[in-house]
């Protein structure tokens, strides 16, 4: 299989194709790309989530691997005509798995909601303060990482504890059981409370504060760095060819980034599903304290020499509960397209909070309610979806701008996810921050953005620049409306003022 080059590319004689696996916490998929970008195969499958217990929240990983397995061979052998020969994953961050010396599942992963193991995040507080751990691991100090659960193993399941050879996050472990060496990369070992992200290792000092042992750990090496092969045994049970390269992987939102184009400072990714997520990509700030004080995190991108923060709310959901709750008897799968049409061109005269649930970073809120505000006996339900939308989008606008004191400001975003097939939506966005918003003709991005790391690392593709240019493209770019984007400029000194005068009001702590 020769290698030629040209106009900046690379390709082959013989066909061949790049396996992106994307591991989210209700389904995965796998999906193998041309060189060109062009999907050649793909599968999905979906697995619930285990509430076994009051604040329990696991995944049965063996019914999850099962469910990896079938998803690559279904796309291993959609794509024979252009075999499979690199393949990285994409997952969701802070699960981990018990594994055994030789590759056995040993039991369930304990998800981010779990409530298993809280005050072990005390001992981080107590002893370093939480600006002295963020200098180490710039997390804000939740119980929603790794750490507290495996403390809470090791004191309450010692056995299983004792007999794991090591605890593995889902693209470290899928990677494994393929026949890969137990390898995380940066972006995951940060979900952890337990990596030190200048050295780019595990933290002597948080491991001895968390009396965690290392040696129950993943190796830590970069996203795009080589894990191994996959074993001949799993190569054809799955339909594989025999000498697939394994690639280290990434947390998802960041191989979302990748996957929609986002490959230097200055461009965001926002991903709309239940979650509604904004990732700006920059360099490591001189000061990363002042994310601290923003009460955003910092995490390695899977772009080298780039970083990513987080800052997201329950968008999605918003707008699910609108059409279950106003709409429940429109049915059908357009029931969407007919609700948008039915929302005003113009901003609405309604202000929306959009705390119906709790949200995440910078604001943190999570012990209020929503509230609509403007309503008349003259308001139509898609003035309300519109300020719904409105709200959620101002909300980010607002958690945004404190980037802009930092040099952090985005001048472009790439819309991805379920929300990004919204034209109406992507439009308020657009008109909203005044920037352009841009849907790629791949809008679930976690997987291609795999299938590319895998090709990078294995020189199918010369370079992420290249890869962005060879592999994306983009559908469609909505440029914000001059008039509008002044109202809603208006619009969210407004809004900036909702929040503090019904704080109080909406306060509820028996949620």
């Amino acid at each position: 299989m020769d290698r030629l080059t040209g106009a900046g590319r690379a390709f082959y004689h013989t066909a061949v194709s790049l396996l992106g696996i994307d591991i989210g916490t209700t389904g995965c998929k796998a999906a193998a790309y041309s060189v060109e970008g062009r999907c050649v195969g793909s599968a999905y499958r979906e697995y619930p989530t285990l509430h076994e217990a009051p604040g329990r929240a696991e995944l049965d990983s063996e019914a999850v691997w099962r469910s990896v397995q079938a998803c690559i061979a279904e796309a291993a052998s959609a794509a024979s005509h252009d075999p499979v020969r690199a393949l990285s994953v994409s997952s969701l961050g802070e699960a981990m798995t018990p594994v055994s010396r030789d590759r056995r599942i040993l039991g369930r992963s304990i998800l981010c909601s779990d409530t298993r193991g809280a005050d072990y995040v005390d001992v981080f507080r107590s002893e370093l303060g939480e600006e002295g751990f963020y200098r180490i691991n710039p997390n804000i100090l939740t119980p929603a990482y790794s750490m507290p659960k495996l403390a809470w193993l090791r004191d309450h399941e010692p056995e299983l504890y004792r007999r794991a050879d090591r605890f593995l996050l889902w693209s470290d472990l899928v990677g494994y059981l393929l026949g890969g060496e137990p390898i995380t990369s940066c972006s995951h070992a940060n979900r952890t409370l337990l990596f030190d992200i200048h050295g780019e290792r595990w933290s002597e000092e948080l491991l001895e504060l968390s009396g965690i042992d290392p040696i129950k750990l993943p190796q830590v090496a970069p996203s795009g760095s080589i894990a191994g092969t996959v074993s001949p045994r799993i190569a054809a049970e799955l339909g594989l060819p025999s000498d697939v390269t394994i690639v280290v992987g990434g947390h998802d939102q960041c191989c979302t980034a990748l996957g929609a184009g986002v490959v230097r400072p200055g461009l965001a990714v926002c991903g709309t599903g239940t979650f509604e997520c904004y990732a700006p990509a920059f360099a490591m700030p001189e000061n990363p304290l002042e994310m601290y004080r923003l009460g955003l995190n910092i995490e390695h991108h899977v772009v080298p020499g780039l970083f990513l923060t987080f800052v997201y709310n329950q968008g999605g959901a918003l707008v699910r509960w609108f059409r279950d709750t106003f709409a429940a008897g429109d049915g059908g799968a357009d029931v969407y397209d007919r609700l948008t049409a039915e929302m005003p061109d113009d901003p609405t005269r309604l202000l929306a909070l959009p705390y119906f649930e709790p949200t995440g970073p910078p604001a943190y809120v999570a012990d209020a309610a929503g509230a609509i505000v403007g309503l008349t006996t003259d308001t139509t339900r898609g003035e309300i979806l519109k300020a719904i939308m409105e709200c959620v989008t101002l909300y980010f606008v607002e958690s945004l701008a404190t980037l802009r004191g930092l040099g952090l400001a985005s001048g472009e975003f790439v819309a991805v996810g379920g929300g990004a097939r919204s034209d109406a939506w992507l439009q308020i966005k657009a008109d909203a921050f005044g920037v352009p918003f841009v849907r790629p003709r791949v809008t679930e991005a976690g997987a291609l953005g795999a299938a590319i790391l895998a090709g990078v690392a294995t020189g199918i593709v010369d370079s992420f620049d290249g890869a962005v240019q060879q592999m994306t493209a983009r559908e469609r770019t909505f440029e914000p409306d001059p008039a509008r984007h002044a109202r809603y400029r208006e619009k969210r000194e407004v809004y900036a003022r909702l929040y503090p005068a019904l704080a109080g009001i909406l306060a509820n702590p028996h949620r």
